[in-house]
């Protein structure tokens, strides 16, 4: 098997002792709607930020399987907080299109953090050894404690407007507090603002039409299957704390007549077996698939094959839609004690419901890995 292929577990002990950090902050973080500097910290400190990044800028060069695997752990602490780890590996992930000095100057110091927003929400004019970038993206998850932050735009010069990358230094962008919203509060995902702000040759490539330097072994797999598998860890991760807080509260909660507990009914056990059969079998193919994938881009010079691409984004699409399900069957067996505050299931409901929201991972993603196991003619530059 291929190193890459493995599990880092040297890189997810370190990540296993920061969710025991990160726990306790779970509601500080869905209270003010940020990371504090305590989890951030304990996140620097475990390298989670630069698991995809390789050696040379302190990274871990993880493949898929620990990245997957580190962000799932992280999610089961707080949802928010593998959701902000997520978007930062993958973003980290632009260090394939840029030179050597760039990344050392973005992805250089310890303390690095990348954010990003692929949508080509913006419009880029080139000028003199750069573009000039202006727009308003929104959804910009982690973008209050990214130093770099990535956005996509438009460039028209004629034809077919060109879509294009561009990483800016976070004081040129403006955070427009947006992100007041029912599940992923502690994302931070707000609207960035750019007006006019310069960006050098350097700073700026095409996902689309220009190949990655595999300069880590992450990058022989697609970045959008990147994303929508992490999209589908945190979803797991979610899954799998919903599944062990209905545990807690049918073991707690007697019924109305005192007589026997939660745990005692026959359709709440149920609802656990297939709550879990659920979170396992999802899981269990997207960590296949992931480590196919791997496999894959090890033998491989050229792109990412449309087939290994289209299986990575159904088992993330199937993982995340799996893992609503089990959440649903958690939060109804719990009853009416599922919607208060303090009842983290109520959470875990919204937390998962905001995650199968992302385009990514939608169903007319799957409706596209579907013609092309029909083998009809598709546009799969997106997979």
């Amino acid at each position: 098997m291929d190193e890459a292929a493995r599990l880092d577990t040297e890189a997810l002990r370190r990540i296993y002792r920061a969710t025991q950090q990160i726990a306790p902050y779970a509601p500080a973080i869905e209270a003010e709607r940020r990371m504090p500097p305590e989890v951030l910290e304990a996140l620097i400190a475990a390298g989670a930020f630069k698991l995809a990044l390789p050696q040379a800028l302190g990274g871990s060069a993880a493949g898929l399987p620990t990245v997957l695997a580190a962000i799932e752990a992280i999610a089961r602490a707080d949802a928010s907080a593998g959701w902000t780890v997520m978007i930062a590996i993958t973003s980290s992930l632009m260090c394939g299109w840029m030179d050597d000095a760039t990344n050392e100057e973005i992805f250089g110091p310890e303390d690095s953090v990348a954010s990003g927003v692929f949508a080509p929400m913006g419009e880029a004019h080139p000028v003199t050894h750069g573009y000039r970038v202006s727009g308003q993206w929104p959804y910009a998850s982690g973008c209050e404690h990214a130093q770099h932050r990535m956005v996509g735009a438009l460039v028209r010069t004629g034809g077919m407007p060109e879509m294009r990358c561009f990483v800016f230094k976070a004081e040129q962008t403006t955070i427009v507090d947006t992100w007041d919203v029912s599940g992923l509060r502690g994302t931070g995902s707000h609207d960035l603002l750019i007006d006019e702000a310069f960006v050098p040759n350097n700073r700026t490539f095409s996902l689309v039409d220009d190949p990655p330097r595999r300069i880590a072994p992450l990058l022989g797999v697609p970045v959008f299957g990147v994303l929508a598998a992490g999209i589908a860890a945190v979803s797991l991760g979610i899954a799998h704390s919903a599944i062990g807080a209905l545990n807690t509260l049918a073991n707690s909660k007697a019924t109305l007549n005192g007589r026997r507990g939660l745990a005692q009914r026959e359709l709440v056990q149920l609802a656990v077996a297939r709550a879990e059969a659920k979170r396992c079998a999802a899981r269990a193919w997207l960590f296949e698939t992931a480590e196919t994938a791997m496999l894959t881009a090890a033998e491989e010079d050229t792109p990412a094959p449309v087939p290994m691409r289209a299986r990575l984004r159904n088992a993330a699409c199937h993982a995340v839609r799996e893992s609503a399900d089990a959440v649903d069957l958690m939060y109804e067996a719990g009853g009416g004690a599922s919607v208060y505050d303090h009842n983290p299931l109520q959470r875990h409901f919204r937390d998962v419901h905001v995650a199968t929201q992302h385009m990514m991972v939608t169903p007319q993603v799957q409706a596209l890995v579907g013609r092309v196991l029909l083998g009809l003619e598709t546009d799969t530059s997106q997979l």
